[in-house]
């Protein structure tokens, strides 16, 4: 039986690998993809995400939900991405028409449909799960699995020295999800910077899959591949929310794990966002998620060759 799963994403360039992915493989029903506000507007995510499932003759449901963060505003990473999130290589991201049911109640409705069968994958600012757990907190106990890309599980963040993206994008919605109770496998930006990262080796590997979604999903990290070279400083762009998506398919990718007490802060300073983890008991709280500490990369390449094989 296929696993049920509800993708929560901010459609840029990395979410779109990520998409093709979960379209690609044969044990995943993909239920439903909300859009959130993040890396761009709201708009332009959902237009990305229909595009980019064009790309793999899906007919998927994508709905929109909510266009900016709880309390703050927008924050959008367009010097990451592109400011059509995809690069910004001329694609023709308009013209797609969404479901009009929101995003907040499809999540609602579809996890009190199917109790204990629905694994969300989160690879946004969690704004879209942490309204849906204000109207309604008793789906925290009803999702199966909450796999969220997000946060540092160890190490530096890529917005400020200690922060992630998401999270720092809405902190409130992340503090609210990562005490809402919900099963959390939280897996950060420190695994993919590690364990996810393209260099000109690996690229050209994917390049010479010869598939329309192979170039593609190389073509679209052309303004990502200049923000690693100046600002991130790897040997080549990485991918978290592909890495996040292969572990959510296949457990076994994330090699290393550890259940641990996580809070989100919400300050106005460098650690707006940041992800405080007791790894040692040290506030006494009983553990709240499965941090994702050491991955497996041959085992992510492998899986993503294969599901850009496709077409």
């Amino acid at each position: 039986m296929k696993r049920k799963f509800i993708i929560d994403t901010d459609t840029a360039s990395d979410d779109a690998v990520a998409l093709i992915m979960a379209v690609n493989s044969p044990d995943i029903e993909i239920m439903a993809v909300t859009v959130v506000a993040g890396n761009v507007s709201l708009d332009q995510g959902v237009q990305n995400a229909l595009y980019t499932l064009s790309l793999c003759n899906s007919d998927l449901s994508v709905y929109p939900g909510i266009a900016k963060p709880l309390v703050r505003p927008l924050k959008t990473a367009d010097h990451v991405h592109g400011k059509d999130g995809m690069g910004d290589i001329g694609l023709p991201l308009s013209g797609f028409e969404p479901e009009e049911e929101h995003a907040v109640d499809v999540l609602l409705n579809m996890i009190n449909e199917h109790i204990g069968e629905v694994t969300l994958v989160c690879m946004a600012p969690l704004t879209n799960i942490a309204t849906a757990l204000l109207l309604d907190p008793s789906i925290a106990q009803k999702v199966k699995e909450c796999v969220v890309m997000g946060g540092v599980g160890k190490g530096r963040g890529n917005v400020t020295p200690v922060s992630e993206y998401n999270f720092w994008a809405d902190p409130e919605a992340a503090k609210i999800v990562f005490e809402s109770g919900m099963p959390i496998k939280m897996v950060g930006w420190d695994i993919s910077r590690k364990y996810a990262v393209f260099d000109k080796t690996a690229v050209e590997r994917i390049r010479a899959i010869g598939t329309s979604l192979a170039h593609f999903s190389v073509d679209i990290q052309k303004t990502l591949v200049e923000y690693a070279q100046t600002l991130s400083h790897l040997e080549g762009f990485d991918l978290p929310d592909p890495m996040t998506m292969a572990i959510a398919i296949d457990p076994a990718i994330a090699t290393k794990t550890k259940k641990a007490y996580v809070t989100v802060l919400q300050n106005d300073d460098w650690s707006r966002g940041q992800t405080v983890i007791d790894y040692v008991g040290t506030t006494g709280c009983p553990s709240n998620a499965e941090i994702v500490l050491e991955a497996d990369s041959d085992r992510f390449m492998n899986m993503l060759h294969d599901f850009l094989n496709k077409i």
